[in-house]
């Protein structure tokens, strides 16, 4: 069960949410906004990893880095939409891990890897 939930900064809803839902497979579970037309703060979630997402001005920078653990990393990198991202294949950074990088729209870094065994 996953204790904490990384929050990143986002500067465009819609393209942020093609991103992340079209792109990588995440669903929007619920957004708030305290008006209609006010900056959004969203949670999304894909195979039980949550993230929020805020526009909200003073909840955090952009340019945050959140690593998702994955089964099998080239089975994932497989699944990815390669027309809509620019995704390098996995490499191994440190012996016996792997990983993709995938930067969001808004710089935030993605790390989706394999566990070390």
């Amino acid at each position: 069960m996953q204790k904490v939930i990384p929050t990143l900064k986002i500067s465009n809803e819609e393209r942020s949410q093609a991103f992340y839902v079209e792109a990588l497979g995440f669903q929007v579970d619920w957004e708030h906004r305290f008006e209609p037309g006010y900056p959004v703060f969203m949670q999304i979630s894909r195979e039980g990893d949550v993230l929020y997402l805020t526009a909200h001005e003073g909840d955090c920078q952009p340019g945050g880095l959140v690593h998702f653990l994955v089964d099998d990393i080239d089975r994932f990198y497989e699944t990815l939409p390669q027309g809509k991202l620019e995704v390098n294949p996995p490499y191994e950074m440190v012996e016996g891990v792997r990983m993709v990088r995938i930067s969001d729209p808004d710089g935030n870094e993605l790390r989706f890897m394999n566990a070390k065994k």
